[in-house]
């Protein structure tokens, strides 16, 4: 249910006053302060999640997937997306097929929020199915805003002078993953090795640990598109010689198997891998 209260000191997120489909075709150069592609931008600064305290104070940043314009599904050659970095009071993104960056202001007295004319690169767009000109013309409509929390994922709600929703966004919150974790159970078979342990820092996109009898490190990305998605990259572990019912291997494994994170409780996460299959059931600790 969308919150009226939020609605008003969300409005420090951003609004968007982009040109129309035009826009695709300014001359203006792109402040070079960050790279406008979509992988770019996301090694270049962290995507944080927020907790809706801070969203409310209008504390909001990092990337947030283009799901909706109007009622249809947004569709590019490239994911759309927007990247609200608000030190800098910009936002970056892709409308599906440019790369765009722009200013923003905003009024938490009357839930307010405009963007500048984006700037955007020029490439020639394909004209079947993609909404980059739908796009363009909503962020250049919006005027007022909302938000809410459903489950793990904030929804990001534009709308247009007459209050009809013009844009529905979606930020991945992986805030529950944060801390340390200890594993009870590895493809659905019960473990119980008291030193198999994983630390997480969502900030930083990145976890360490032990397996049960190496040191671990390595990291993460999520697909900010995709609710719950996530993926264990560049794992790696010293090499000191393990028992064979350490599980270590089936362990770095399943980590490796994981697409998905699913919070059952504040104290127990589930991993999954693409086809829905429990690799991963991990509890809670306090230990370091």
């Amino acid at each position: 249910m969308k919150n009226k209260f939020i609605i008003a000191s969300f409005a420090a997120v951003s609004i968007l006053t982009l040109g129309s489909c035009s826009l695709s075709h300014t001359t203006a150069k792109a402040p070079a302060v960050r790279p406008t592609d979509r992988e770019q931008i996301q090694k270049d600064t962290t995507a944080k999640t927020y907790t809706p305290e801070e969203l409310a104070k209008g504390v909001v940043r990092g990337d947030w997937a283009i799901e909706k314009v109007g009622n249809r599904d947004a569709v590019g050659e490239d994911a759309p997306f927007l990247k609200f970095v608000p030190e800098e009071k910009r936002v970056y993104g892709n409308n599906g097929c440019n790369a765009l960056n722009a200013e923003y202001t905003y009024s938490p007295k009357d839930s307010t929020i405009r963007f500048s004319q984006a700037i955007t690169t020029l490439r020639a767009c394909s004209k079947q199915g993609i909404t980059d000109i739908e796009i363009n013309q909503a962020l250049n409509a919006t005027r007022f805003y909302s938000w809410e929390q459903k489950d793990s994922q904030y929804y990001l709600y534009f709308y247009d002078s007459s209050h009809r929703n013009v844009m529905t966004l979606m930020h991945q919150n992986f805030q529950f993953l944060n801390g340390t974790w200890g594993v009870t159970a590895i493809n659905e078979n019960p473990v119980n090795v008291p030193d198999m342990k994983i630390v997480i820092d969502v900030d930083e996109g990145k976890l360490h640990g032990n397996t049960g009898c190496n040191i671990m490190n390595g990291n993460f990305t999520t697909d900010m598109g995709t609710a719950n998605s996530i993926s264990f990259q560049k794992i790696i572990t010293t090499r000191m010689a393990c028992p064979d019912d350490s599980h270590e291997t089936e362990f770095v494994v399943a980590l490796e198997d994981a697409a998905y994170a699913r919070p059952i409780s504040p104290t127990k996460v589930l991993l999954l891998d693409n086809s829905g299959k429990v690799v991963l059931e991990l509890q809670r600790t306090s230990d370091k």
